[in-house]
């Protein structure tokens, strides 16, 4: 069963021109039981309650422990991309206000990152926050095509990946070191569907 289209809440419901900044304190998005809204003060504790897990620490260049003081820099960080329109950072939320993980959208790169806390898996929040968020890039930012990177022993990002339409795309993988880590990224893509119809 097909659900229909989410619903993109901006203040500017329209594609962008290419280099326009994105102005993520306007974005939510709606859509297949969930919201992707701005993440807020009051959200702290929850930014703890996702990042503060070693395996978030493996994957994302955030610091561990992740505790309220690593939530507020991290925020100050969000803010920061807010202002100068370099990434959109959204928390995704299902049935109520509740942070369960992120998604985030850089622009001017056209690739998503996807987290979601480890006590909320199981639910297909990353899958469904996915497609909102690449609709999003296609409809309303106006990316032709949107990327992945994920590191090849991460199934379960591969998986979420598929789900959401996204393929392998068969370039050699970005080797980049984070934390003393060095690890290599492969591409997915994602190409906008209707770019395709003539």
């Amino acid at each position: 069963m097909h659900s229909r289209g989410p619903l993109l809440t901006s203040r500017v419901l329209r594609r962008r021109p290419r280099g326009e900044p994105v102005r993520p304190a306007d974005v939510r998005i709606e859509g297949d039981g969930v919201t992707l809204r701005p993440w807020a003060e009051r959200d702290l504790p929850q930014l703890v309650a996702v990042f503060d897990h070693p395996e978030m620490a493996h994957r994302l260049p955030v610091p561990t422990p992740f505790g309220l003081l690593a939530a507020a820099g991290y925020l100050a960080r969000v803010r920061h991309a807010e202002t100068t329109g370099d990434r959109i950072y959204l928390a995704i939320t299902s049935g109520d206000d509740l942070a369960r993980g992120e998604v985030m959208l850089n622009p001017a790169a056209g690739t998503i990152g996807y987290a979601v806390g480890p006590a909320y898996r199981g639910q297909r929040l990353a899958s469904r926050a996915l497609r909102l968020m690449t609709e999003y890039a296609h409809t309303v930012v106006g990316l032709p095509t949107v990327y992945l990177e994920i590191e090849a022993d991460n199934d379960s990002s591969m998986a979420v990946a598929r789900a959401a339409g996204y393929r392998p795309t068969g370039e050699e993988p970005v080797v980049v070191e984070d934390k003393g880590r060095r690890y290599a990224l492969h591409r997915w893509a994602h190409p906008d569907p209707r770019s395709a119809v003539v």
